[in-house]
This record gives structure tokens, C-alpha cells and sequence, in this order.
């Protein structure tokens, strides 16, 4: 190298910044980060692609009965054994994974749009609105909502229909509460202001500009959310209140296991396994959503 090509003593050469993370791809670091995030969010994909697919991959027909076929052990045909009925207990499994996570997603659904428009209108409009939204949240709150539920589907019927609905319409006031809170926060902003100087409608600002802001917040009492509904829907139909045979959930065939378990242990084994697994991922997937969606947390 010639001494032109040199720089100059006493200048400084220039230093190049590192580009800038997006909050995504931060947020991707720390929950890739977390080994048991990801090994949750591995077997909540695998069970509801089990779920979906559970009509093809279903070795035989869940509601065959074959009564001289009863409390077989596992076999090459019979991978997990048969139940009291002789009907084959892995098919049974995969479509009471249908029934469980569809109450757990579709009830959810249903009480995320109701507490984020109750928990939006609160926060936003305040004074009276405010008042009479929150004062019917705790009155929600104060009602012992299991009960409520076993009262409604003793009176209405316990089909999966009534059972979605009237989890989603007694699971939205925590949302609606972490939806408020955000809306709080973030309505005093100056791009809010900013909108609401130039004349943009209230329903506008709340659904382009303040909501979004709160997703996080809800994506984690999201999944927090599915994973009551699932506990819900397995303890009603453990009951007998809740999916009547010969439909399969987890929780009807708990139930119907508990009387044969000594002569078949296993039985009551696997939907109690997939019950506790499936809630147990849920849980562990909000807290690490929690954790690494937190903007508190950025460095």
C-alpha cells in the first residue's frame, strides 16, 4: 500500500453503525431463546394439525363398536388399545382433539371481540361510557362464571354449539380490562392527537391507531384464554354436562374411563396426558409471548 492510500494523521476514519432491530426481530430473538416456548409451540402445532387432519389419519372409525374387542392392550391394530366399547382409543383421541381445540379457539375468538370492543370504547370515550363498561366488567367478575355455565347448559342444552358460546360469552372481561388499560395509555400519545386534530373519526383512530398498539397484550391473554376454554370444556363434559357421547372430547372420555380402571389403567391415561399437555403448552407459550413481546424489555 502506497503512503497516499494512507489516511491522513490525526483524521479519524468513519465508523459504521450496526443497522437498527426491528421490535420483531428482537422479539424473535428472546422467544427463540426460550427452549420451552419453542418446544410448546412445537406440540400446540403438532396437536392441532392432529386435530385437523384427524379424518385421515384416523386409523379406524371413533364410533365403531366392537364389544368383542373390549379393553384390548395395544396392538399393532390397535395402536393405543380399545376402550369399554371396543372402539379403537387413538382415533377416539384425534377427534376429541378436534372438539376440545375448536371449543378453545372459537370460544376464545368469540370473547377477544367482545372484550376488545368493550375494553376500546372504556379506555377511549371514558366519563360515562367508561363508568357503566367497567361497573358491568366487575359484575361479570363477581359471578362465579363455572356455575353460571353449568346453569346455562343444564337449561339450553349441552351441544359443542352452546358449550363455544357460552365459554366466549363468559371469558372476555380480563381482555376487556388489558385492552382499556392500553387504550388508556396510549390515547394521550401525540399521534393520537395528531389524528384527532385533523379530523379522523374516533373508530378510525381505534382501529388503525390504537389497537394495534395493544396486540401483544391481547395475543398473550389470547393463549392464556384457549387454555382455560380446554380446562373448561374438559372439566364440563367430565361432569356430564358438557359433549355427550357418542361424540369424543378429552374430558367425556375421562370420565367414562374412571369406571374401568383397574381393569384397563391405561384408559383414562391418555386423555388426561393430552389435557394437562395441551393446557400446560398454552400456559408456558403465553408467558413466554409475555416476555418477549414486552417493549420494556428491548435493549
Amino acid at each position: 500500500m502506497t503512503e497516499s492510500a494512507l489516511p491522513a494523521r490525526g483524521t479519524l476514519t468513519p465508523t459504521r453503525t450496526p443497522p437498527r432491530r426491528s421490535f420483531a426481530a428482537f422479539a424473535w430473538q428472546r422467544f427463540r431463546s426460550n427452549r420451552i416456548a419453542l418446544l410448546s409451540a412445537t406440540v400446540l402445532i403438532a396437536l392441532v394439525l392432529a386435530a385437523t387432519l384427524a379424518p385421515v389419519i384416523a386409523p379406524h372409525d371413533p364410533n365403531e363398536v366392537s364389544i368383542f374387542r373390549s379393553h384390548e392392550r395395544p396392538s399393532a391394530d390397535h395402536w393405543l388399545g380399545t376402550d369399554e366399547n371396543g372402539r379403537d382409543e387413538l382415533s377416539r383421541l384425534l377427534f376429541g382433539a378436534r372438539i376440545s381445540m375448536a371449543v378453545g379457539f372459537i370460544a376464545m375468538a368469540i370473547g377477544l371481540t367482545i372484550g376488545v370492543v368493550i375494553g376500546s370504547l372504556a379506555g377511549y370515550f371514558g366519563g360515562l361510557t367508561d363508568a357503566f363498561l367497567m361497573r358491568l366488567t366487575d359484575g361479570m367478575l363477581a359471578i362465579p362464571y363455572f356455575f353460571l355455565i353449568l346453569i346455562v347448559v343444564a337449561v339450553f342444552g349441552s351441544s359443542v354449539r352452546n358449550l363455544i358460546l357460552v365459554i366466549g360469552l363468559s371469558s372476555w372481561m380480563a381482555i376487556a380490562r388489558i385492552v382499556r388499560s392500553e387504550v388508556l395509555r396510549l390515547k394521550g400519545q401525540e399521534f393520537v392527537i395528531a389524528a384527532e386534530s385533523i379530523g379522523v373519526s374516533s373508530a378510525r383512530i381505534l382501529a388503525r391507531h390504537i389497537v394495534p398498539h395493544a396486540i401483544p397484550s391481547i395475543i398473550v391473554a389470547a393463549t392464556l384464554g384457549i387454555a382455560n376454554a380446554i380446562l373448561l370444556e374438559s372439566a364440563l363434559s367430565y361432569l356430564g354436562v358438557g359433549v355427550r357421547p357418542p361424540d369424543a372430547s378429552w374430558g367425556n372420555m375421562l370420565s367414562n374411563s374412571q369406571a374401568y380402571l383397574w381393569n384397563n389403567p391405561l384408559l383414562p391415561v391418555y386423555p388426561g396426558i393430552l389435557i394437562f399437555i395441551s393446557v400446560l403448552a398454552f400456559n408456558f407459550l403465553g408467558d413466554a409471548l409475555r416476555d418477549a413481546l414486552d417493549p420494556r424489555l428491548k435493549s
